[in-house]
């Protein structure tokens, strides 16, 4: 690939009711972490007047877009379809710059975007309810599914491209109308994805988009004209969000929440497929995705050789631009992340970590102006008052942990707060069940790295990790509720139970 591509400056703008609305106020730049010194683009932030306005555009277009028919909706997913194939490249481009993820993986997140994009057009054909039995032979009983209405969509920046489809995808098919928020670290491309929504003739309204931090996304959380809060992010922010909702009557929120995520190498693993399934859990994307493996639990008796094998393997690693498709990694997204990971790192130390690999700040050459770190590893025996084995890092840290048996193996895995994820390297299909009915989780993988979601299957976690409503594929059960519809064919009333229909003594 040619990675001498033109830089461009993004013009941030929101779209309300299908108006492109210029910078009026505050804004914000959005920096390149591979190269802090260039700007993606200076992008406005929604006060207060401008995110109620995006509401209330939402909930203008919401009668009209759910009387829609449903194979419209889901055509206009077809144009987006087309249309993201087009721009996979560009997409992925912007992408790496703006987030600092390498080509590769952009280009997989735009197809993972495209993915769901098919899913939700294959499903606007799909029965929307069910036909069930009656007691009564002359009634037809029917379950339906209806919208809720308006949906914020608030969406993190490792994921900026697929996230935001497998939120605004099924919210829209279903009905619903949608204000989007992306990452303040990544506006470049949330406001692109609304470019192309446009472009497929999606309706004035019906996807609205608004740039900000935290503070506009409150504005739209404390807004009673939302039926329906979409969030991925930080266990706090997801709190905060929950606790704000508890105010509205009819408010749905859906949050995943980050992890502890682990993979577990049993003692017949073949190694050598442990070693590539670890460091893709642990280190593809700098260790920043949701379901990232900031814990490997080895079992004792193959620990030190899986540590030579890891070790060796992580320090072969290559780390750097992300437009050059021969490195496995770029940098972590900001400076902000570059302190916490050194923080942790610190900590792990602190509280009697063995370092393997003492990981820290690229900063030589190419990656002088960038916000580049290298694998930091270390053993430790599992403690539970060890907050470094307990606290999401999210960046390239990560904990090697012996453990005596399978039994010990769930324990420490479930230790944590978090349950997002996890993957068992075995050849034991006895053991496979064992960790698939013992383990908290959400997503797991047997022989596969922790990383690597599909569209059609559901995608969230348990406690900390999310609060039961999954999205991508699951979301369908958040952004509908399910409505009884009983129709009686007979010219008298009969009623289930027994209950006698006589008005008269």
């Amino acid at each position: 690939m040619n990675t001498a591509v033109a830089s461009k400056t993004e013009t941030g703008r929101h779209l309300i009711a299908g108006e492109w609305l210029q910078a009026d106020g505050e804004t914000f730049a959005s920096h390149s972490p591979a190269n802090w010194e260039e700007i993606i683009g200076v992008f406005p932030k929604a006060n207060a007047e401008r995110a109620n306005q995006a509401v209330a555009a939402a909930r203008l277009a919401f009668p009209g877009w759910r009387r829609t028919s449903r194979i419209h909706r889901a055509e206009l997913f077809d144009n987006l379809a087309q249309i993201v194939k087009r721009e996979t490249d560009a997409l992925a481009r912007l992408m790496a710059r703006e987030c600092g993820k390498i080509f590769n993986e952009c280009k997989a997140e735009v197809i993972e975007g495209l993915h769901m994009i098919q899913y939700v057009f294959g499903t606007g054909r799909m029965p929307i309810g069910d036909v069930i039995a009656s007691e009564i032979a002359e009634k037809d009983a029917f379950m339906r599914r209806k919208p809720w209405g308006v949906v914020a969509v608030i969406t993190p920046w490792n994921f900026p491209f697929a996230v935001p489809l497998w939120m605004l995808g099924p919210s829209l098919l279903e009905g619903n109308t949608a204000v989007f928020k992306p990452s303040e670290d990544t506006p470049a491309v949330g406001q692109r994805l609304v470019e192309l929504f446009v472009e497929a003739g999606f309706p004035p309204g019906v996807i609205n988009l608004v740039h900000g931090d935290g503070e506009t996304g409150e504005i739209l959380v404390r807004n009673p004209e939302v039926n329906v809060v979409l969030f991925t992010g930080s266990y706090d922010v997801g709190r905060r969000i929950q606790q704000l909702s508890a105010e509205h009557y009819d408010r749905i929120t859906a949050c995943e929440m980050g992890s502890k995520s682990a993979v577990i190498v049993c003692e017949d693993a073949r190694l050598d497929l442990a070693v590539t399934c670890s460091l893709l859990s642990a280190f593809k994307t700098s260790g920043q995705r949701c379901v990232s493996a900031s814990r490997l639990l080895i079992h004792e008796k193959v620990f030190d050789t899986f540590a030579d094998k890891f070790v060796a393997a992580a320090k072969r690693i290559r780390i750097g631009d992300p437009l050059d498709e021969k490195n496995f990694t770029g940098p972590v997204i900001h400076k902000g992340s570059v302190e916490k990971v050194l923080y942790y790192n610190d900590l792990a130390s602190k509280e009697g970590a063995d370092v393997l690999l003492d990981g820290g700040p690229l900063t030589n050459g190419e990656h002088a102006k960038g916000c580049y770190l290298s694998p930091f590893i270390y053993r430790m025996n599992h403690r539970s008052d060890a907050r470094c084995l307990r606290e999401e890092v999210f960046g390239p840290h990560v904990a090697l942990i012996p453990f005596q048996n399978n039994e010990e193996a769930v324990r420490i895995y479930n230790d944590t707060e978090y349950g997002l994820s996890m993957a068992v390297i075995t050849e034991d299909y006895r053991a496979m069940r064992y960790f698939r009915e013992e383990c908290e989780y959400g997503m797991g993988y047997v022989n596969l790295p922790c990383i690597g979601a599909e569209v059609h299957l559901p995608f969230g976690g348990v406690k900390k990790s999310g609060n039961g409503h999954p999205s991508a594929a699951g979301l369908i059960e958040t952004v509908t509720h399910k409505t009884a519809w009983t129709v009686n064919h007979a010219t008298e009333v009969k009623m289930a139970q027994g209950l006698k229909a006589d008005v008269e003594g």
